[in-house]
């Protein structure tokens, strides 16, 4: 799209909704919406002259307010941030309500010009089969890093809307609705509240994208929609309430108080649907049938009478139906009841597909517990000092554990009823409503085959198969390397191998990318795990598995974010392409898939990576050996940058002390706790992955996006082998793309901010060594990329970002101000506290992919 066209469609558009807005007639917000635009120009003006945010935000009140109270300017600011989150939101709906003009929907990586080319190049047929066993799930997970209150999301909807329509009077009324609508939760979210919050868009944007891409898929192919095999093409992964790992407030029962949401929702949408298809299959041998339809979900719904207790039943009904439409009515409708057929096959009776997570240490310390009951305290010392061989086969020779009541620890008592809440959840929702079990931090095979054998036990005897996914999850570094091995052992186990061959000899595998990079900084994060998938590949084959990859993103390329596509359509033959499966989690969600036209446009995107992957191999996907020399240099070096940088004396201390990491804590967006572990002191490998990145954002530093790409490139330089750095940028999609997500990354520094640091003793060196870094890093990348400034070839992302970035700098500035004010006077102050945890929210919802 050319820059003229964003700059009609967004910056004007924003600049005339912005003037309405700064102009509401509130009392106390009029005088904000005067002074806020003065606040954004000194601010811009201030750090262009080296000011420091104290010198800015002090110099602002002694010209405009030199009477007023310290309190009275401190409430002023407290409204400029508030005034600033709503201009965030507008910004973001007008965005939205321009997105098929910014983006071709029908261009390269859509659907139709998917179907296109491979008309024109005679693959159709290749398509087709390809499809039939193809699969995308995108699993929203429980880490909302962005969470407004549903009565924000409905105005941002009615928003989106009177802004395509230009109707300016919606406008100003939604705007002044914004104006006093709460944004900040008033206490923090339990699980239920996070499921909930996730179903909303679950009902409003994926129950219609879905079906609505696989409709035009199957009618442009020409094949009929009631024929076709594998509704599962697209489906919706959902962790809140599953997920256990870490955040103690997910219990049995929650699992299955989501569960029953996801089914009450999912037959609600089918009730609607219904209804409206009754009005229009009115004749003899159909309608009676679809009154049949229509009272049976009433009654399961409202009566709380299960008239319908799986998809299959409800199938059956509605096959009838078609059956008479096409035997005494010419078909006529048919194409509506065939969607609407197609819609509970993709979504049965469960909508989303659940997993449950838990951290690989909590089994150990719950088989501890179950030997030590069943067999005395002698006989767990002796289990302890076994080898890891003989601890598997010691598990797996157990014929019977303790019950849960037997359990002294109330959290592995918990752990056991995880097991019922999945029978329970299956015999309801049926086994895709939740089928597999992720153990995070695995690190051997003895963590896999605990999971393995807890869950046998617990179903029973008496189920020959068992119905559940055992999914190790890799993470650190070494992990990772560790994993072809790990897999290795837990193919070559008999009991295991008999487990993958009732499950169609599919091992799904997740790796993960926010703990990678925080374990090994940016480019060998990244390394690594390509390196993982293609060696766990080339292990799965040798043992005729098919392995599925499911990759743990965040929203920042700091966590794997960024441009995703890029990324799958990247991979090479190396790696297992039969899915897609990936996280999608904080403003990612709403961004992306917040509204049906950017959740079909992303959904296709995705799509088409992986599909085009595997019609059309090309020989620039695979590395050569020279390629990867110089990436693993890179990765080499960059790793021990960053290494040296993580023992840096002052890394933790300035984490702690400096960014506003402690207030993650406090910030009411999600249940999680800021780590894991019990200690007060704050350990650097308990921290979570979220806070951290979450933290560089905020400094608008964002360490983990690029720290060591500079490094690495300039040794290169150093070494005269820069030039083939240059000639892979241009020939590796794989390399293109992990530099280009760094560039957003840099793209979204702003070092002024923080640049008072370099007067402060204890930090100014540890500053200087980033600053440095940050520097050379841009250098580095306009070097290698040919390009004169950061994102160059993607003029819309640039723009986007430069606006937001604007749009917020009152508020980076107000927060540096309060942390300046803390770390100069040494002592804390409850306001400066307040002022920080406020700022927090708009820094992270502006930039969209933040943490």
């Amino acid at each position: 799209m050319s820059i003229n066209n964003y700059q009609t469609e967004v910056a004007k558009r924003f600049t005339i909704y912005n003037s309405l807005f700064l102009d509401l007639p509130f009392s106390d917000i009029h005088r904000t919406g005067t002074l806020l635009p003065i606040l954004s120009s000194k601010c811009q003006e201030g750090f262009e002259k080296d000011k420091s945010p104290k010198e800015i935000i002090e110099g602002f009140f002694d010209e405009l307010m030199p009477n007023n109270s310290a309190k009275e300017r401190h409430d002023l600011l407290f409204k400029m941030v508030q005034y600033v989150e709503r201009q965030v939101v507008l910004f973001d709906s007008i965005e939205d309500a321009a997105f098929e003009k910014i983006h071709d929907l029908k261009g390269k990586g859509s659907v139709s010009a998917l179907i296109a080319r491979a008309g024109n190049d005679g693959k159709k047929k290749a398509l087709i089969e390809k499809l039939k066993n193809f699969s995308v799930r995108l699993t929203l997970t429980a880490h909302p890093t962005q969470f407004y209150p549903g009565s924000v999301l409905g105005i941002i909807t009615d928003l989106e809307s009177a802004i395509r329509n230009n109707d300016l009077g919606s406008i100003d009324l939604l705007l002044q609705q914004l104006g006093k609508t709460g944004f900040i939760n008033k206490e923090k979210p339990s699980p239920l509240d996070e499921a909930v919050s996730l179903i909303w868009f679950l009902v409003n944007v994926f129950y219609q994208s879905i079906p609505d891409i696989l409709t035009r898929l199957l009618n442009s192919l020409e094949v009929p929609l009631h024929e076709w095999e594998n509704p599962g093409l697209l489906k919706v992964g959902f962790w809140p309430g599953g997920d256990r790992d870490g955040n103690p407030f997910v219990t049995h029962d929650i699992t299955v108080k989501v569960a029953e949401r996801l089914q009450k929702w999912i037959l609600r949408c089918y009730y609607r649907d219904i209804r409206k298809l009754r009005r229009r299959l009115t004749f003899k041998n159909v309608e009676p049938i679809m009154m049949t339809v229509e009272n049976g979900l009433f009654n399961s719904l409202f009566e709380n009478k299960g008239y319908y207790n799986s998809k299959e039943e409800l199938l059956v009904d509605l096959m009838k139906a078609r059956q008479g439409l096409v035997e005494y009515h010419d078909g006529l409708f048919l194409d509506q009841l065939d969607e609407f057929i197609l819609k509970v096959k993709i979504f049965g009776f469960h909508f989303a597909n659940m997993d449950v997570r838990q951290d690989s240490r909590k089994h150990d310390g719950l088989w501890d517990e179950l030997i030590e009951v069943k067999s005395g305290k002698e006989e767990l010392k002796k289990f302890q000092k076994l080898s890891e061989e003989s601890k598997i086969s010691y598990l797996l020779d157990i014929e019977g554990i303790p019950d849960q009541s037997q359990l002294k620890n109330e959290f592995h008592q918990e752990m056991m009823k995880s097991f019922d809440a999945v029978k329970t959840v299956q015999q309801n929702n049926g086994e895709e409503g939740l089928h597999r079990y992720i153990i995070s931090n695995c690190q051997s095979a003895l963590h896999i085959l605990e999971v393995f054998q807890l869950s046998r036990l617990r179903f029973g005897k008496e189920v020959k198969n068992l119905p559940l996914d055992i999914v190790p999850l890799f993470e650190t570094i070494d992990d990772l390397a560790a994993a072809p091995e790990i897999m290795r052992k837990l193919y070559e186990n008999e009991a295991y191998r008999d487990h993958l061959k009732n499950r169609n000899s599919k091992q799904t595998i997740m790796l993960g990318f926010s703990d990678g990079t925080k374990d090994g900084g940016y480019i060998r994060a990244n390394w690594s795990i390509l390196l993982a998938k293609e060696e766990l590949t080339k292990v799965s084959r040798e043992y005729d598995v098919s392995v599925v990859f499911f990759d743990g993103r965040g929203g920042p390329p700091a966590r794997g974010g960024g441009n995703m596509n890029n990324f799958y359509a990247s991979l090479g033959e190396k790696v297992e392409n039969a899915e897609i499966q990936v996280t999608i989690q904080g403003q990612t969600i709403s961004a992306n898939y917040g509204k049906q036209v950017s959740c079909t446009y992303n959904l296709e995107q995705l799509l088409c990576a992986g599909l085009e992957n595997e019609l059309y191999p090309s020989s620039e996907k695979n590395l050569s050996g020279e390629q990867r020399e110089i990436i693993e240099k890179m990765a080499g070096i960059s790793y021990q940058f960053y290494k040296d940088f993580k023992s840096h004396p002052k890394f933790v201390p300035y984490l702690e002390h400096v960014t506003p990491l402690k207030y993650f804590g406090q910030v009411n967006i999600g249940s999680r706790p800021l780590k894991r572990g019990k200690g007060s002191g704050l350990k650097f490998e308990d921290l979570r992955a979220i806070p951290f990145v979450g933290s560089w954002a905020q400094m608008k530093q964002n360490i983990p996006g690029f720290f060591g790409v500079g490094a690495a490139l300039s040794k290169l330089k150093e070494e005269g082998e820069f030039e083939k750095a240059k000639t892979l940028y241009q020939d590796s999609l794989f390399f293109r793309s992990l530099l280009g997500n760094s560039m957003q990354s840099l793209a979204k520094s702003f070092y002024k901010a923080t640049a008072y640091l370099k007067e402060n003793e204890e930090y100014a060196e540890f500053w200087e060594l980033m600053f440095e870094e940050y520097r050379r890093t841009i250098q580095m990348l306009l070097e290698v990329s040919g390009m004169d400034t950061l994102l160059q070839d993607n003029l819309t992302s640039k723009e986007s970002i430069a606006i937001r970035e604007k749009i917020v700098l009152p508020v980076i500035t107000i927060q540096q101000y309060a942390i300046q004010s803390m770390l100069e006077s040494g002592k804390e102050d409850r306001t400066l506290q307040m002022l920080i945890l406020r700022t927090m929210f708009a820094i992270i919802n502006a930039a969209r992919n933040a943490a």
